[in-house]
C-alpha cells in the first residue's frame, strides 16, 4: 500500500496572498491616472531635494539682491524679506520638509504597525492593553503637546520628527489591528499553526506579508499629514530655528510683512509646494488603499478629501 507523504510546514507555507497583493498594489498604481500623477509629483520634488543643492552656491539665506525684489530673469522667484534668492530657499526647504515628512511617517508606521500587529495577532489582554494606550494617545490634543515638547526638549528637527510620528501612529495601529485579526483566522494560517509553527514564524512569514501593502499605502498618506504638520508647527514658531523648511519660509514672509509689500512670491511658492506634495501623497495613498480595500469602493466610502487627523478604521477585513 502506498502512503501519502507527510505534509510539512514548508509545504503549507505557499499562500499566494502576499504576492497577489503586491501585484495588485503595483497594478493599481499603474492603472490609476491620479496615482501616476501623484508619484510623478513626489518623484520630482525628491529629485529637486537630492540634486538641487548641487546648484546652490554658498549660503541660501545670504543676501543677493534688494529686499522683496520681484521675479526676474536673475531671480526667477524673486527675493525674500532678507534679500535672499527664493529659488535657493525653496530647494533648501524641500530637503527639510521632505525629510520631516518621510522620517515622521516612518516613525508612525513603525510604532503603529508594531502595536497593530501585536494587538490583532495575540488578542485578549494584549489587545485590550494596547488599544487602551492607543485611545489615550487619540485624545491628546496636538498643538498643546507640540508646545510642551518644544518647551521642554528644544525645537530641534529630531524632536519635531518624533512628536509628529508619536501623534499620528494611532490610525495605523487601528488599521493594522483590524487587518491582522482577519488574516490570523484564515485557513492557511490555521493549518500552519496546527503543524507546530510558532507565533514568531506566523507573524513574520504569513501575517506581516499580508498586511504590509496596506501599511505602505497608509504610510504614504502619513507623509502628507507629517509635511502639513511640520508646516503649521513651524508657522507657529515652534520649528527648528536653524533649519530652512517651507513652513519657515512662510513664517518669515509673514514676519517680514510680505503681504503689506505685495510680495506674493515670498508666500505662494512655498505654500504651493506644500499643497502639491500633500495632494500627491494623498492621491497615491488613496489609490493604494482603494485597491487593497474593496469595501471602500463597493460602499462608496473612499476618502476623497484631505483631513489633518487620519480617519480611524476599525472594521475587520474579510
Amino acid at each position: 500500500m502506498t502512503t501519502a507523504p507527510a505534509t510539512t510546514t514548508s509545504e503549507l507555507e505557499k499562500p499566494a496572498g502576499p504576492a497577489r497583493k503586491q501585484h495588485l498594489l503595483a497594478g493599481s498604481i499603474l492603472a490609476n491616472r491620479q496615482a501616476l500623477v501623484g508619484l510623478a509629483i513626489i518623484a520630482a520634488f525628491v529629485l529637486i531635494a537630492v540634486i538641487g543643492p548641487l546648484f546652490i552656491q554658498g549660503d541660501p539665506q545670504a543676501k543677493v539682491g534688494p529686499v522683496f525684489a520681484p521675479p526676474s530673469w536673475k531671480w526667477p522667484l524673486g527675493t525674500d524679506g532678507g534679500g535672499a534668492n527664493m529659488v535657493s530657499l525653496m530647494i533648501a526647504g524641500a530637503r527639510v520638509s521632505l525629510l520631516v515628512g518621510f522620517a515622521a511617517a516612518a516613525v508612525s508606521a513603525l510604532i503603529g504597525g508594531a502595536v497593530g500587529l501585536f494587538s490583532g495577532f495575540y488578542g485578549g489582554k494584549t489587545d485590550i492593553t494596547l488599544m487602551r494606550i492607543t485611545d489615550y494617545f487619540l485624545v491628546i490634543p496636538d498643538i498643546p503637546l507640540m508646545i510642551v515638547v518644544a518647551a521642554l526638549f528644544g525645537r530641534s528637527l529630531t524632536n519635531i520628527i518624533l512628536i509628529i510620528g508619536i501623534i499620528y501612529w494611532t490610525s495605523t495601529a487601528r488599521l493594522l489591528r483590524a487587518q491582522t485579526k482577519s488574516v490570523r483566522e484564515r485557513v492557511y494560517v490555521q493549518r500552519v499553526r496546527s503543524v507546530g509553527a510558532g507565533n514568531g514564524r506566523l507573524l513574520t512569514r504569513h501575517v506581516l506579508p499580508q498586511v504590509m501593502p496596506l501599511l505602505i499605502a497608509n504610510t504614504v498618506l502619513l507623509i502628507a499629514y507629517a509635511i502639513f504638520a511640520e508646516t503649521f508647527i513651524t508657522f507657529l514658531g515652534l520649528g527648528d530655528p536653524s533649519a530652512i523648511s517651507w513652513g519657515r519660509l512662510i513664517e518669515n514672509a509673514f514676519q517680514d510683512d510680505a503681504i503689506l509689500n505685495n510680495a506674493w512670491w515670498a508666500i505662494i511658492p512655498p505654500g504651493l509646494a506644500v499643497t502639491l506634495v500633500v495632494l500627491a501623497c494623498t492621491m497615491t495613498g488613496q489609490a493604494m488603499e482603494d485597491s487593497l480595500n474593496p469595501r471602500l469602493r463597493a460602499g462608496h466610502l473612499s476618502v476623497r478629501r484631505f483631513r489633518m487627523r487620519p480617519t480611524i478604521v476599525d472594521a475587520d477585513e474579510s
